[in-house]
């Protein structure tokens, strides 16, 4: 299984204990409120219709929305760090300041890379086609792996699903450069569209790299078809949420008969690993690349491979080809009007190679020590609150509540940053190299890192995130959340607010990301991290039903004209919220029981929790977004994590007087009822 755990896209911190008061606002922006709608008719544009008008989507932007926005800011912040280290004349070789200004300075270097052109990759494209058989194909694929310069399978270090306290080697499905198999399968008049322009951005391309137009238009059409392959016997995302169905444990000699035309002694050998046993998350996909190697011919296969090698330096290289690309993935597939600009992607880069480094600086000025005392105790707060809810479930049994206990106190809580920092001094930079070249490195120390992980023991204290990522996760194989520094800032936390906006805005948050060790992947695993059931059967019968509440709610809902969402594909996310909100509230409510809040600006304090948790989602979109996430993104569109959330929780029917007569009501016999 490829990256367990699920990600909230968005989080924030620094709350008041529970019951203490630091209260000088609502922290409800009234401006936010779109009052020409009434909160029982459409709650997502009551509730976030001022700051959508306020905030319109500029021409760099697919979707903006509130999360966005502190990604900005954060930005911003990261850009003042590394702009200073890369002003300087002179840098200590070797140091992290001289690899982390360099890289800036090579991505930002407008004139060499146009001047550079496609040079960079030609070498490698000429190294792929001088292959003279298959059998070369084993060693050729591990070392184009190991540089980043793509395969049609994913290889990865993880915590093994059934023994979580050591690392084993796994494979996930990959090797289709649209992403998502529904692009190469799905049949409706705008995939069909995307596919059409996907084959003419990638004529043009070919041609960019020196290929002939009707060898372009050959090749193209030959990746197409082999990647249709790879799509086609690849999990859909419904299937790929089946934990146990993508746990496969192979000995070295079960994988050479699973797919006998690869040497995996040589592909795993030029990796520089020597293992005993491999998890195949998707077989069928595995066994289709082995036909494909076996049936295509080695000239259709040495097209496929400088295809996904042109296609991955296609963002690092000159303006012209960068723009090609970005006609295709920005505009056709997202909307996008504009590239963002090149100061962006630059300090993206060197927040994708040099994370920690970054982080660490990142968190000496802008993250007070303070902070993570105080999301400490918070974290408490919530802990203590879904325990209060799983001891009152009238559906599950005493032996599976007392299962679930533990596995909630035994969360491993990450806040802030590492207590260790990463060493990046075996990592080279070096301006004599292309940019280019100089991320091949990169790529080639990501890997020797991942894989020096497998076989050993789990090291429970190595972050899945940098600390100034906007952002948090769950990860089920080790039965931890982590909350990382960059999204501790407003408008998701507030300290002159009240106790109704935080736990209304974080509080979720926090339960969203506790409710994630629960939903229906989650469940999965004990306390410890291992895919290992800890339920009876009738309370697991009890609990499939009561999800299947949600899934189905949300497979109704039309998200653009004739499509729907996917319940099942976001069916952990929808638990998570609907969690999060239960538990949030209750915690919000014991918080405050002995000094209730005030009404202020005219809202209660329950309608202001509902309110801060609505504008966790504010956000624009194009339309052309809404179809690419309804395809690839596991978490529900922003307006349906309202929308489509709230109707399920019996305390905003009370909040704002919602009867039957609102478009948004759902009969109580009708609402999910889980945690």
């Amino acid at each position: 299984m490829k990256a367990k755990y699920s990600i909230i896209i968005i989080f924030a911190v620094l709350m008041t204990s529970c019951g203490k008061k630091n209260v000088q606002s609502s922290g409800i922006d009234i401006t936010n409120i779109d009052t020409t709608v009434t909160p029982q008719n459409d709650f997502y544009q009551y509730a976030c219709g001022g700051w959508m008008a306020k905030n319109p989507l500029t021409p760099e932007y697919a979707r903006f929305g509130s999360f966005d926005k502190l990604g900005e800011n954060n930005r911003e912040q990261v850009k003042a760090l590394v702009e200073e280290i890369a002003a300087k004349d002179e840098k200590v070789q070797g140091s992290v300041e001289q690899k982390i200004g360099d890289l800036y300075n090579l991505a930002m270097d407008s004139t060499r890379l146009n001047a550079e052109g496609n040079a960079p990759v030609m070498n490698t494209l000429d190294k792929i086609a001088s292959i003279k058989d298959k059998a070369q194909l084993s060693v050729l694929m591990a070392d184009l792996f190991m540089r980043g310069e793509g395969n049609m399978f994913y290889v990865y270090s993880a915590p093994d699903p059934k023994n979580s306290s050591m690392n084993l080697l796994q494979m996930y499905q990959s090797g289709f450069a649209m992403g998502e198999r529904e692009y190469y399968l799905d049949n409706d008049e705008t995939t069909q569209n995307i596919r059409s322009k996907y084959v003419a951005y990638m004529t043009k391309m070919f041609e960019l790299f020196g290929f002939t137009p009707e060898q372009s238009e050959a090749d193209a059409a030959t990746v197409l078809r082999m990647e249709t392959r790879l799509a086609t016997a690849a999990y859909d995302n419904v299937t790929l949420r089946d934990v146990q169905l993508n746990y496969n444990k192979k000995t070295l000699d079960e994988l050479q008969v699973l797919v006998p035309q690869i040497s995996w002694n040589e592909f795993f050998g030029g990796l520089c690993l020597d293992i005993k046993e491999v998890s195949v998350g998707q077989i069928p996909h595995l066994q289709e690349v082995g036909k494909m190697i076996e049936e295509e011919s080695l000239e259709n296969i040495i097209t496929y491979l400088q295809w996904q090698t042109i296609n991955g330096a296609s963002s690092v290289l000159s303006d012209d080809i960068y723009a090609v690309s970005f006609d295709f993935y920005g505009r056709t597939m997202s909307g996008r009007e504009e590239p963002s600009p090149r100061w962006k992607r630059a300090v993206s880069t060197v927040n994708g190679v040099l994370g920690e480094a970054v982080g660490e600086m990142y968190v000496a000025k802008y993250f007070p020590p303070e902070a993570k005392d105080r999301m400490v105790q918070l974290v408490s707060n919530l802990q203590k609150s879904l325990g209060e809810r799983i001891h009152d479930l009238e559906w599950m049994s005493d032996s599976t509540k007392v299962k679930a206990q533990e596995k909630l106190d035994a969360f491993y809580v990450k806040i802030g940053y590492p207590d260790k920092w990463r060493d990046y001094s075996a990592l080279n930079i070096d301006m004599a190299d292309s940019y280019y070249a100089n991320l091949v490195k990169a790529s080639v120390f990501e890997n020797e890192y991942n894989f020096g992980f497998v076989g050993k023991p789990v090291d429970r204290d190595k972050w899945q995130m940098t600390p100034q990522t906007v952002n948090a996760y769950y990860d089920p194989s080790i039965n931890e959340i982590c909350f990382p520094a960059g999204i501790l800032q407003y408008p998701f936390f507030d300290m002159n607010a009240d106790d109704a906006f935080n736990y209304g805005a974080i509080g979720v948050v926090i339960g969203h990301e506790m409710t994630h060790g629960f939903d229906d992947q989650g469940s999965q695993f004990d306390k410890d991290g291992n895919l290992n059931n800890w339920w009876t059967p009738e309370d697991k019968e009890k609990f499939d039903a009561r999800t299947k509440v949600l899934a189905d709610y949300f497979d109704s809902i039309e998200v653009a004209p004739g499509v729907h969402a996917n319940g099942r594909f976001t069916l952990g996310e929808n638990i998570a919220d609907h969690g999060g909100l239960q538990v949030s509230y209750q915690a919000f409510k014991n918080a405050t029981k002995d000094a209730p809040l005030a009404t202020v600006d005219g809202f209660t304090p329950e309608q202001r929790f509902f309110l801060a948790y609505a504008t966790v989602w504010a956000g624009n979109i194009r339309p052309e977004e809404i179809l690419v996430r309804t395809k690839s993104d596991p978490h529900s569109l922003g307006r349906w994590r309202v929308n489509g959330a709230l109707p399920h929780i019996n305390a905003w029917y009370d909040a704002y007087q919602v009867d039957e007569t609102s478009p948004m009501y759902v009969k109580p016999e009708n609402r999910a009822s889980i945690w």
